[in-house]
C-alpha cells in the first residue's frame, strides 16, 4: 500500500477540516446558529477519523513477519470500526440535543446571515474533500481511507442540511434549526453504520462481488489449457483478496505442463487484479 499518498492526503484533509471546523464554530456561536456548530463538531470529528486512518494504513502495510504470515491488513479493518463508533456517538449526541431543543421548546434564536454563509462553504469545501480523498482510496486500494472519504461526503450532505435549517430559521421558522440538526444526526449514523459493516465483511471473509469474480472466472478461462473451472472462491483480507481455484486440465498431459497452466493461471490473476494479494490454484485432471 502507498502510505506516502495515504499520508499526504490525510495530512491535507485533517488541516482543511480543523481550519473548517473552527470557521463553523465561531460564526455559529457568533450568528446564533446551532445547526451549524452541530455541522462543526461533525467536521472536528472527521479529524479523529482521518488520524485514525492515518495509524491504520501505516500499520496494515507493515510486512508480514514470524507471528502474522499473512500480513496485516486486517488491522485496517479494527481502526474502521473504531471510526464507526465515534461516529455514531457523535450522531446520537447531536440528535438527542436537537430532540430536547423541541421538546423543552427552549427558546431557539434566529441565525444570522453569516451561517448560511459558512454552510454554503461547508458544502462546497466537504464535497471537494471527498472527490479528492475518494480518489486517493481508489487509487491505494484502501478501505479505510475511502470510508474516511464517505465520511467526507456525510459532512457535505449534513452542511445541507444546516442550510436549510439556517435559511428556514432566517425566514421565519426557527424550528428548523433544531430539524436540520436531526438531519444531521440521521446522516452521520448511516455513515457510522455503513463503515461498521464494511470492516465486518472484511474481517469475516466476505466473497468479493458477483461481478468481479466473473470478471476472474473470464480470465481464468482464457488461459490455454484450462478445459474448465471446478471451483472458484474468494475472500476479502482487509484491503486485499485471496483467491482459491480449481481447474481441470487434460489428465494424460506430464506434471511439468500441467503446473505450467497453472502457474499461468496465477499469474493472470494477480496481474489482473491489483487487490489479490495471492491465488492458489488446485488441478484436477479430466479425460479427453
Amino acid at each position: 500500500m502507498d502510505t506516502k499518498t495515504a499520508n499526504r492526503v490525510s495530512v491535507i484533509t485533517i488541516v482543511m477540516n480543523l481550519i473548517l471546523s473552527l470557521i463553523k464554530f465561531i460564526i455559529g456561536f457568533a450568528a446564533h446558529s446551532q445547526a451549524l456548530i452541530s455541522d462543526a463538531v461533525h467536521s472536528a470529528s472527521d479529524v479523529v477519523s482521518t488520524i485514525a486512518v492515518i495509524f491504520g494504513i501505516n500499520l496494515a502495510s507493515k510486512k508480514s513477519d514470524r507471528d502474522h504470515p499473512y500480513g496485516h491488513e486486517r488491522i485496517e479493518c479494527i481502526f474502521s470500526i473504531i471510526l464507526s463508533m465515534l461516529l455514531f456517538a457523535t450522531g446520537v449526541g447531536i440528535g438527542i440535543s436537537a430532540i430536547k431543543t423541541i421538546i423543552n421548546g427552549t427558546e431557539i434564536e434566529i441565525p444570522g446571515k453569516a451561517a448560511l454563509a459558512a454552510a454554503f462553504i461547508s458544502i462546497v469545501v466537504k464535497e471537494w474533500m471527498y472527490h479528492y480523498t475518494k480518489h486517493a482510496a481508489k487509487k491505494i486500494n484502501s478501505s479505510s481511507m475511502m470510508a474516511d472519504a464517505w465520511h467526507h461526503r456525510s459532512d457535505a450532505l449534513s452542511s445541507v442540511g444546516s442550510l436549510i435549517g439556517i435559511g428556514g430559521a432566517i425566514l421565519g421558522y426557527p424550528i428548523f434549526e433544531p430539524a436540520a440538526s436531526i438531519v444531521i444526526c440521521v446522516f452521520i449514523v448511516k455513515a457510522s453504520y455503513d463503515i461498521f459493516m464494511e470492516a465486518v465483511n472484511s474481517l469475516v471473509d466476505s466473497s468479493c462481488s458477483d461481478e468481479e469474480i466473473e470478471q476472474m472466472r473470464n480470465v481464468i478461462s482464457s488461459v490455454e489449457g484450462v478445459k474448465s473451472i471446478d471451483l472458484l472462491m474468494t475472500r476479502r483480507f482487509g484491503s486485499k483478496v485471496y483467491v482459491d481455484v480449481e481447474i481441470s486440465e487434460d489428465g494424460s498431459i506430464t506434471l511439468f505442463d500441467a503446473h505450467k497452466t497453472a502457474e499461468a493461471v496465477h499469474d493472470s490473476i494477480e496481474k489482473n487484479f491489483k487487490n489479490v494479494k495471492h491465488c492458489m490454484v488446485h488441478v484436477n485432471p479430466t479425460a479427453e
